[in-house]
C-alpha cells in the first residue's frame, strides 16, 4: 500500500479555516474520489501547520486516481480556489508499507 504523509504550512492565522474547510468539504471530495483520508492533524509545535495522510492500494492508483481528481471540476471548482489560498507551502513524502504493517487496530491492510 502506497501512503502519501502531507505536511501545509499555512498561511498566519489561518489554521483552524483550513481545517474547518478540510473537514467540510475536501475530506469527502478525496474519499469520493477513492482515496482514503487520515486526518487533519493539528501540529504541536508549529501553529501554522496542518498535516494528513492518504492512501492507495498501489503506485498505478495513486497516479490514475490522483490525475483524475486534480483534473476534475471538484478540484478546480470547489477546492483548489478555497484550499489553495490559505497554503503558504506543502510537501509530501510518499511511503510504502512494509510487510510487517499494522493499522491501530492491529490490521495489515485499510479498507480500500
Amino acid at each position: 500500500m502506497i501512503l502519501e504523509i502531507r505536511h501545509y504550512t499555512l498561511k498566519p492565522g489561518l489554521r483552524e479555516e483550513f481545517i474547518a474547510f478540510f473537514e467540510k468539504h475536501n475530506r469527502s471530495a478525496l474519499r469520493e474520489a477513492g482515496m482514503l483520508v487520515f486526518g487533519p492533524l493539528r501540529d504541536l509545535e508549529d501553529a501554522n501547520k496542518v498535516h494528513w495522510m492518504r492512501a492507495f492500494p498501489s503506485l498505478e492508483a495513486r497516479e490514475r486516481i490522483k490525475n483524475d481528481f486534480y483534473e476534475g471540476p471538484v478540484w478546480h471548482e470547489q477546492i483548489e480556489p478555497i484550499a489553495m489560498s490559505m497554503i503558504a507551502h506543502y510537501d509530501a513524502e510518499l511511503t510504502e508499507t512494509t510487510n510487517g504493517f499494522e493499522t491501530f487496530k492491529g490490521a495489515r491492510t485499510l479498507d480500500m
